[in-house]
């Protein structure tokens, strides 16, 4: 691995040409010019305006379920239909589905499970679809999307009532143990949707069922209440001597990572692992919930602020805009009045720093161009994540040059009060009180923080304040409790750990948690945009691509938004499913968390991401991957318009792609969670040259994005040196206003050698 010096850390002082002072630098020659031209070009200058974007759990329940589906299994909707339609005109005369009473319609799914025990897999697939027909809401008699979504849930909490998913369960595990396919898939040179057509017909119907009956309304019924907490400990725990849901899931993922099960559909996988999850576990207000509840049970103070609310209520901050040339703005001399006049120049540098300070609207406005040290550490990074992660050589991105836009006075606006209480922990008290005792007594106490004896009395109140400010965590009393165990096993006897679903998951999980990780992030590093193909890559298109190629250009650029679309999916439920992995193990107990942590660390996880967020990342989230026409359910209860080229391009009239910003924030929060009070993994930020590809994101004007963009800089401002700090004063300003203060914390000023 290489290890090049962190930016700006050491280096000596540079005038304002890059240099170490001394004559001026000669111009840019023309092939950078004619680079950093392209450069532009290529980014776009264009200001990104507020995303009026709203976090959650998931989607809209549509999107959720459509994204179920790829175009091209659009046909099998009236394969579906067909068979249902089949099958049901065998069993009852003359009427609809929508027309039966609840005991007929019983009586009829009864049926179809029992026909499902036959021997012939062609029947037992036909049977199979007329079920899966029922849980896409049997859109043949529908008349609006409403009628197709409402009747698709009814139908689910009716085949879950019958005994539907305990049926479709042993399938699936039959299916997962079908060697003859397995074998099949290994031997053919491509494979394609038709070599797993009966697991995607079986996960499609638990899915559906899965979120279906997952998603809550207050006009449910008891019965329907009743059936979705009896399914939700159901999946939670292992019933008929089964392990859970989830683990079966999991074993899906490493066997098709390790090329046993190349057929595998992994993006139903891992949509329904992620949901499976979200659903024994919780979503991110219930985890919210759960700790309240928890610091309650522990006997600590309640939390300062609902975490979920005050990230609701901030503002975006305004991106860097990128209009000047970087060696034009760099070269350009000083104008006459100014040159000599050092003075003027401070009094105008000091009047323009004390306006930004507060200029909340427009805080990136005026950020300086990034230094030629910034571009270079930008590709050196780059190559640093190439090797890490072992990938092929992709473009080299560097960050376009910022403009110097003049600041008007009408756009100040001063803040009202910062959006987080300030937090300390016991360890900082500890550490000031031992620098005091040192400077004013020349000895320490210990822990002692009590003991103030011979401390001057402005130390007096600073100790005050600090320990109005003390934050216990859940952490630090597991962390405690271990520890006092530790010291004395026998008398305090042996801990009873309480059988959550999340301890019950995690100790399924533990024996083979390295492989689940690992795989989870090869899969990952397949579908993220910034890989490039290679051939001992894992092949996760297997369920997107038809049997016979496209011939025309119609049906390759469909199959190339398929394919992206497909792509996205997948970066999006594996940065969620990890992200709730980390948040309820945790809460759960930290030592859980480490190592899962751990696992993620080893398996390059921070390289990954990174290696993710360097790109057009405004690119990324405006993308338009995707067909409304052809989304499920409305490609179900409309005859398909003919498509052109036109409404291919044309996608839908949406600001940005809610799954891409949703999976790029929870890439950060990861990544946040990795890096949060551990050294060295911040050092891995500085030396993978994080700092320029971060600080590109912020042109996404998104408060929570940027929140957490803003953090992970923070970590690591010390490490950078003064000189980026220097050239970066916009976005301290941001991070002091948008962050969480420490008290006693030195990311400001502090330098590190």
């Amino acid at each position: 691995m290489e290890d090049p010096a962190a930016p700006g850390a050491g280096n000596p002082p540079t005038n304002g040409n890059g240099n170490g002072g001394g004559k001026g630098k000669p111009a840019a020659p023309k092939g950078r010019e004619a680079f950093r031209s392209q450069r532009r070009e290529s980014e776009g200058s264009v200001d990104c305006p507020t995303l009026e974007f709203e976090y959650g759990d998931a989607d809209g329940h549509a999107a959720e379920l459509s994204e179920l589906y790829s175009y091209t299994e659009n046909p099998e909707f009236t394969t579906n239909r067909r068979c249902f339609e089949e099958d049901f005109k065998t069993q009852v005369q003359g009427e609809e589905w929508l027309e039966l009473e609840e005991d007929a319609q019983k009586a009829y799914v009864m049926g179809l499970l029992d026909r499902l025990e036959v021997v012939s897999r062609e029947r037992r697939l036909k049977v199979a679809r007329a079920v899966l027909y029922l849980a896409q809401g049997t859109f043949g008699e529908c008349d609006s999307e409403v009628d197709v979504l409402h009747w698709s849930r009814y139908n689910c909490f009716l085949l879950y009532q019958m005994g539907t998913f305990s049926a479709f369960l042993e399938l699936l595990h039959m299916e997962i143990d079908n060697s003859q396919a397995c074998s099949s898939a290994l031997r053919k040179p491509a494979i394609s949707i038709a070599d797993s057509t009966e697991l995607r017909v079986l996960l499609s119907v638990l899915y559906l069922m899965v979120e279906n009956i997952r998603l809550e309304r207050e006009t449910d019924s008891c019965g329907w209440r009743t059936a979705r907490e009896t399914f939700r400990t159901e999946l939670s725990f292992s019933t008929h001597n089964q392990e859970p849901f989830a683990l079966l899931l999991f074993s899906m993922v490493t066997k098709f990572c390790s090329g046993l099960a190349p057929h595998f559909p992994i993006k139903k996988v891992l949509l329904l692992l992620w949901k499976v999850v979200m659903f024994t576990l919780g979503g991110f207000e219930h985890l919210q919930a759960l700790k309240v509840q928890k610091r309650a049970e522990l006997g600590l103070p309640p939390l300062a602020e609902d975490s979920i609310q005050v990230v609701k209520s901030m503002r975006a901050a305004s991106p860097p805009s990128y209009t000047l040339d970087l060696g034009e703005s760099q070269l350009a001399p000083l104008p006459s009045k100014l040159r000599g006049r050092r003075g003027s120049r401070r009094q105008l540098l000091t009047k323009q720093d004390s306006l930004d300070i507060y200029n909340e609207r427009d805080l990136f406005k005026t950020e300086e161009p990034a230094t030629e040290e910034e571009e270079e550490s930008a590709s050196d990074g780059e190559r640093t994540l190439d090797g890490e992660l072992d990938l092929l050589e992709q473009d080299p991105l560097v960050p376009p040059p910022p403009s110097q836009a003049p600041l008007s006075a009408e756009r100040v606006a001063f803040p009202k009060g910062l959006p987080w209480a300030p937090k300390v922990r016991q360890k900082d008290i500890e550490h000031f009180l031992e620098m005091s005792r040192n400077k004013f007594i020349g000895f320490t106490l210990g822990q002692d923080t009590d003991t103030l004896v011979g401390l001057p009395r402005p130390i007096h109140e600073s100790v005050k304040t600090l320990k109005q400010h003390k934050y216990v965590s859940i952490a630090d009393v597991q962390i405690k409790n271990e520890e006092e165990l530790e010291k004395c096993p026998m008398s305090l006897g042996e801990e009873v750990v309480p059988e959550t679903p999340c301890e019950i998951l995690y100790q399924g999980m533990l024996y083979s948690l390295p492989q689940y990780m690992i795989a989870l992030l090869k899969i990952l590093l397949a579908a993220a945009p910034t890989s490039k193909a290679k051939t001992d890559s894992i092949n996760i298109l297997a369920d997107v691509l038809p049997e016979e190629m496209p011939i025309t250009v119609l049906q390759s650029m469909k199959l190339g938004i398929d394919v992206n679309r497909h792509k996205e999916i997948i970066v999006k439920s594996i940065s969620a499913l990890l992200l709730l992995l980390l948040k309820h193990f945790k809460l759960n107990h930290i030592y859980q968390f480490e190592y899962v942590s751990q696992h993620l660390v080893f398996a390059n996880c921070i390289p990954l991401i990174l290696k993710f967020f360097n790109q057009n990342i405004l690119s990324y989230i405006t993308a338009k991957n995707g067909i409304s026409v052809l989304d499920y359910p409305c490609c179900t209860i409309q005859d398909l318009p003919e498509l052109t080229t036109e409404s291919l391009e044309a996608g839908d009239n949406n600001q940005f792609c809610w799954r891409n910003l949703f999976s790029c924030i929870n890439l950060l929060r990861l990544l946040n969670k990795l890096t949060k009070w551990k050294h060295s993994r911040t050092m891995m930020l500085v030396v993978f040259k994080s700092a320029p590809i971060l600080k590109r994101a912020l042109k996404v004007k998104q408060a929570m994005l940027q929140l957490y963009v803003l953090k992970l800089l923070k970590i690591q401002t010390k490490y950078l040196g003064r000189q980026w700090r220097k050239s970066n004063m916009k976005t301290m300003s941001a991070i002091y206003q948008k962050v969480r203060h420490r008290m006693n914390d030195d990311w400001a000023y502090g330098n590190a050698s």
